[in-house]
């Protein structure tokens, strides 16, 4: 009988030390963001994502609860990072992310609760059906870029690392392709982080 108590005490010891480290190693994922990404605050970044892309419609016609005003702040942006980060738990540093939040407006990943959309509790109306019509109607292109807009401001050394490369100028001859015969180059420090993007 003792030797019994003593793997059923020795037991709920390891499961209790199991389930405390995935309690501290939650935070500590989740606060690994590069400290660039930790500069704005997320309901202030949808104005520098309508200064990159002015075209992108603002949706901002809805009249406030409390004021009985039109809520000007409240645009189709501020919703949608609203839902990608409090609604989703997202992590805003990573376009795979933000292409699951696309896809959840466009009805192809994972369902979007009426109750819980941004905009809902301080607009007279809410605006997810027409946010999804929006979102639906924009290019794959432009899906993209509002993505690319809203990772480069979260996560600038993304950005900048995923930027396209310029076409050689004219009379200036292409990198030469990799010859597939070279022996392989071998791994350096920190390519790891590259598949963090």
């Amino acid at each position: 009988m003792p030797n019994k108590l003593f793997a059923v005490t020795a037991l709920t010891v390891v499961g209790l030390t199991v389930f405390g480290w995935s309690l501290i190693s939650v935070p500590s994922l989740l606060s690994s963001a590069p400290a660039t990404a930790q500069q704005f605050k997320p309901q202030d970044v949808w104005r520098q994502v309508y200064q990159m892309l002015p075209d992108l419609p603002l949706e901002n016609q809805y009249i406030s609860r409390e004021t009985g005003k039109p809520a000007t702040d409240n645009t189709l942006v501020s919703r949608l990072v609203r839902y990608h980060i409090y609604v989703k738990g997202r992590p805003p540093m990573y376009r795979l992310d933000w292409k699951l939040t696309m896809a959840d407006y466009l009805g192809a990943n994972d369902f979007m609760g009426e109750a819980a959309y941004p905009g809902n509790d301080t607009l007279r109306q809410n605006p997810i059906d027409n946010d999804r019509a929006v979102i639906s109607r924009l290019s794959r292109a432009q899906r993209d870029a509002l993505i690319n807009a809203i990772v480069s401001i979260f996560n600038p050394n993304v950005a900048a690392e995923s930027q396209p490369k310029p076409d050689p100028t004219p009379g200036q001859e292409p990198p030469p392709a990799p010859n597939p015969n070279s022996p392989r180059q071998q791994p350096q420090p920190g390519d790891a982080q590259l598949l963090r993007q």
